[in-house]
């Protein structure tokens, strides 16, 4: 096919990372979920985890690529071939690397060109719009998100960021040891106390430090009394998601990572609550709008301060001419129709500032799958 007439696209412009490790970093999310040159197409693939993709797998995300080269010369899209190239050479590199649940990959006209593997399962298609489908990404950071695990033992305490499966030392000003053994006197037994506590409180001033860089939910793990200890002097665990009981001297990273997934599992289900709560208190002063349609308006003229969803809920529509009404497409494939409007609404949330819950399917029924509460005057 020959393209119509248009500039090369230099993916040679793109400074992000090509291949991503599960799940994707934040600011990386929030780079994709800007407006791109249209068009950017987007490949989401389930995927079997292991070393290398399977033979099933490629066979799959080749069927992708095909779909994708139908759609563009269908609709005769400008930059076709170039795009469609590089999307292809992602896509094969791709397939000689090791795999998570799922797989994303990305280019665009703008030059934007990724490959995601993402710790949840996703449902397979083709989307190509203006914007790429995040959706799924957002999805993996909130239910693997990035989050900080503090090793505290008696004279030296170590500091990790987590994701997905893998803790990875954090430097700089970690690990930390005590200056000095802690004194003992049996006629004088605060001195061990007050020792110990003065350790505690440097390794809580180089975590706020941490933290004030790289928000996120911090795990504790050590000795109940370390843990305890550290717990008394500290003043930066107000996102505490949890504590691990372990022996952080000998515990090897991999089994101690596997051990904070579960505890990390339970807050992000007490977010989901604290989502539904909030949910509740905002219908019941008018503060909350349900379904799609009014959720998008909503968010366009309104102050939104969180958007909770149905994570299974998928819908392609078309917008009005200014932008604030949709209608629902039954022909997701035509060029006019926004592939996911959910996507769209999602990315608009987040950038007017709100906040994003994922819930469980089912469990938005009487809202249609979609709640947007609004920001009221004293949440503001």
């Amino acid at each position: 096919m020959t393209d119509l007439t248009h500039e090369p696209v230099a993916f040679s412009r793109w400074s992000g990372p090509r291949h991503v490790m599960s799940p994707p970093p934040a600011e990386l999310v929030v780079e994709l979920q800007a407006p791109t040159t249209f068009p950017a197409i987007t490949l989401l693939l389930p995927t079997t985890a292991g070393s290398v993709m399977t033979p099933e797998d490629r066979v799959a995300l080749r069927g992708l690529l095909d779909q994708a080269r139908q759609r563009l010369y269908a609709g005769r899209v400008p930059a076709a071939d170039d795009v469609l190239t590089e999307l292809a050479r992602v896509a094969e590199e791709a397939m000689t690397l090791s795999t998570a649940s799922g797989l994303a990959v990305l280019t665009s006209r703008d030059g934007i060109r990724a490959s995601i593997r993402l710790p949840v399962a996703v449902v397979p298609r083709v989307v190509v719009d203006a914007s790429f489908a995040t959706r799924d990404l957002v999805r993996a950071l909130h239910r693997t998100p990035r989050h900080a695990v503090l090793a505290l033992g008696s004279r030296q305490a170590r500091l990790f960021e987590g994701a997905g499966d893998e803790l990875r030392p954090v430097t700089g000003r970690f690990p930390i040891t005590a200056a000095r053994e802690q004194r003992r006197d049996p006629d004088r037994p605060g001195l061990a106390r007050s020792d110990a506590a003065a350790f505690y409180r440097d390794v809580d001033a180089a975590l706020g430090a941490h933290l004030r860089l790289h928000p996120s939910p911090i795990v504790l793990a050590g000795s109940p009394r370390a843990v305890a200890g550290f717990r008394a002097v500290s003043r930066h665990l107000a996102r505490l998601a949890g504590t691990v009981e372990a022996d952080v001297v000998r515990e090897p990273l991999p089994s101690l990572a596997r051990r904070v997934r579960p505890v990390l599992e339970q807050y992000l289900r007490s977010r989901q609550e604290e989502a539904f709560g909030l949910l509740e208190r905002r219908m019941g002063s008018q503060a909350a709008v349900s379904g799609v349609a009014a959720a998008w308006l909503a968010a366009r003229h309104e102050r939104p301060e969180m958007l909770v969803v149905d994570e299974s809920l998928v819908m392609p529509a078309r917008l009005s001419p200014d932008g604030d009404f949709l209608e629902p497409a039954e022909d997701p494939e035509a060029l006019d129709v926004v592939d996911d409007i959910i996507d769209e609404l999602i990315e608009l949330v987040l950038r007017r500032g709100g906040w994003i819950a994922l819930a469980e399917p089912g469990r938005l029924t009487a809202h249609d799958g979609v709640a947007l509460t609004l920001r009221t005057k004293a949440a503001q």
